[in-house]
Parts: C-alpha cells; structure tokens; sequence
C-alpha cells in the first residue's frame, strides 16, 4: 500500500469514528428529549384533568349560588337548570334500560 493509499485509509478512519461519536451523541439527545416528552404528556394529562375537575366545581358553585340567590331570575335559572339535569339522568336511565 503506498503512502497517499495509508493517508486516505487513516482520514477514513478518523472519519468514521467521528461519525460514530456523532451517532452516539444523537441517540442520547433523542433519549433525552423522548423522556422530556414523556414527562410533559403526563403533566398536561394532569392539567386537563385538572381543568375539567374545576370546570365541574365551577358549574356547581354557579348552581349553588344560583339556588341560594334572593332574587327571582337566578331562581328561574336554576330551575330550569335542574329541570334539564333530571331530563338527562331520565334519558341516560332510558338509554341503560334498552
């Protein structure tokens, strides 16, 4: 093998170490930010199911308010809420009785 032969052989060498370096960095990298990603999914799952708890709270302090309010109009309003919570437990009661 002459010299320049050598010389290519061991810049191709280097060169293929070097990217094998760069490989191993990216799998770690990719590791790493799949991890992340992991880690925020399971806090935004925990935020919706947050989010919706307090939707639920909120809807039933607006109905407490409603039913405990002195004048007429929130009365009205929260009678004709209840009104249409019993139509949709008698639906759902129809809709398990089929």
């Amino acid at each position: 093998m002459t010299d320049e032969q050598e010389k290519l052989l061991t810049e191709f060498q280097v060169r293929i170490r070097q990217l094998m370096l760069f490989c191993d960095r990216l799998k770690s990298d990719n590791a790493k930010l799949s991890a992340l990603l992991e880690e925020k999914d399971a806090e935004v799952k925990t935020l919706k199911e947050e989010v919706e708890l307090l939707g639920i709270k909120y809807e039933n302090l607006k109905m407490a308010r409603a039913l405990s309010s002195q004048d007429g109009q929130g009365a009205e309003k929260a009678k004709a809420r209840l009104a249409k919570l019993v139509r949709d437990v008698d639906k759902c009661i129809a809709m398990l009785k089929n």
